[in-house]
């Protein structure tokens, strides 16, 4: 093979794993994918670079953007797994030291743990021509790499570990502290400081909230406005308040839902904020309950985006100013695959969203997968459930019927990168991968019951 390929990893001829298939990453993603292949009889190695489960919710591990108080945002009976709930008496809104429990506890209860090789970063991921995948595993601690074949590749190591990095004029001048939202970790490290939150993402309005207790001033700068869902609405946790209206048409409910937050959030200008350009649902939502609480007592500025930096101050787009010692950008993240060729998914620049079959499923490779790959306007967990289920149903049909299989690919592929959304949707690099939940969830299972043969 030529420079750059498998010889430059210095491994020999690849150990043949057969019919086996390799799954990247032991967080949520990788642990349904495991044990949904496993259930539909495949033999599964899975490796994880860390030294346990759970991916990004061990906040324990390098890449992992949780930091202390992190909490979920969609609520606990709308989050968990369809074949293994969360305990009774849980609180609406679980720690994320419950929910990497609970991770813990379903790769126990689906014996997992011995399919799972720990310690182990994936170097290369290539074709062979046939179908099949050379994968070069390479052991953190050490540089005894090994070659092994697989049938089939499913790539499920996130995509909230790359930070995204804005740049402004004048950034690399400013003498203050500059970090990104996943280096943030705890309180401790701004108390007393003078802090700016950069992104009206969840994190950005949460980790806002948080420093302003801690801080000696803080102000957080946002380029748009957002619609805001309360953790709570009547008394209810906000998500499943709104998914009370799904019997609705969209449009109805989209309006009704517009009505309901008004009232109940009130009008964000009030707080010195941007009023949102779009409609309900057309953007992520922002499920957040303190951000208003805290501007409304002033231990927030709201400010809108950055137009500057200087030495020792931030400019803002309407000329008002604000001298920081840190500067948080809680700006997201890259979608990465540096073990993979972007083309085998559809990507065509180094920003770009992977543009996949079903959301899934590589438009160029029949045994190679994406899982856990989505945003969604509700909790993805669920959503990666259904999709490991209808991977693991595509990957039967092909053993069980090739002509079926032929048949149902020369279809899917033409639908790579279809949008699985209501409406309108921003099309911006953060909503690349957000699907409407109702849609999304659907649509699995109309693939499900194809790939199942039911008409």
């Amino acid at each position: 093979m030529s420079e750059g390929g498998f010889d430059a990893y210095g491994v020999d001829a690849a150990y043949d794993r057969g019919a086996a298939v390799c799954v990247i990453g032991a967080g949520m993603a990788g642990l349904l994918a495991v044990k949904n292949l496993r259930e539909h009889g495949f033999t599964v190695d899975c490796y994880e670079r860390e030294t346990a489960v759970g991916g990004s919710w061990n906040w324990r591990n390098d890449r992992s953007p949780v930091y202390a108080s992190t909490h979920l945002i969609s609520s606990r009976p709308l989050t968990e797994f369809p074949d293994f709930p969360m305990p009774d008496d849980w609180p609406d809104y679980p720690h994320h030291s419950q929910v990497l429990g609970y991770l813990e506890r379903y790769t126990d209860h689906f014996g997992l743990r011995e399919h799972i090789w720990f310690g182990s970063e994936i170097s290369r991921v290539e074709p062979t021509g046939d179908g099949r995948w050379d994968v070069i595993v390479k052991p953190v601690s050490g540089n005894a790499a090994r070659r092994l074949r697989y049938a089939a590749v499913v790539l499920a190591n996130g995509h909230n570990w790359d930070p995204r990095m804005p740049e402004y004029d004048g950034m690399h001048e400013f003498r203050g502290e500059i970090v990104h939202s996943s280096a943030y970790k705890e309180p401790s490290k701004v108390r007393g400081k003078r802090v700016l939150v950069v992104g009206a993402g969840n994190s950005g309005c949460d980790i806002a909230g948080e420093v302003a207790l801690n801080a000696e001033e803080t102000w957080h700068s946002s380029r748009r406005g957002y619609w805001f869902v309360p953790k709570y609405v009547f008394g209810k946790p906000g998500d499943q308040a709104l998914a009370g209206l799904d019997w609705l048409p969209f449009g109805l409910r989209q309006k009704v839902s517009e009505i309901v937050l008004r009232k109940v959030v009130g009008d964000p200008a009030r707080f010195g904020m941007k009023r949102p350009d779009f409609r309900l649902f057309g953007s992520h939502p922002i499920v957040n309950s303190h951000l208003m609480y805290h501007i409304g007592q002033g231990s927030i500025k709201p400010k809108p985006d950055i137009e500057r930096f200087t030495e020792d101050e931030v400019v803002f787009a309407d000329g008002t100013r604000a001298k920081p010692h840190t500067v948080i950008m809680a700006t997201g993240y890259r979608t990465t695959f540096d073990f993979c060729d972007p083309e085998l998914l559809g990507m065509t620049g180094p920003d770009d969203a992977p543009r996949l079959i079903a959301q899934m499923l590589s438009p160029k490779a029949q045994t190679l997968a994406v899982v856990g790959l989505v945003q969604a306007n509700g909790s993805h967990f669920p959503l990666a459930h259904w999709q490991t289920v209808a991977l693991a149903k595509w990957l039967r049909l092909r053993e069980r019927d090739p002509q079926a299989a032929r048949a149902f690919w020369a279809k899917a592929v033409p639908d790579a990168g279809r949008r699985y959304v209501h409406g309108h949707l921003n099309d911006t690099a953060r909503h690349r991968l957000e699907v409407s939940h109702d849609v999304y969830l659907k649509a699995l299972g109309d693939l499900i019951q194809e790939l199942e043969g039911v008409k």
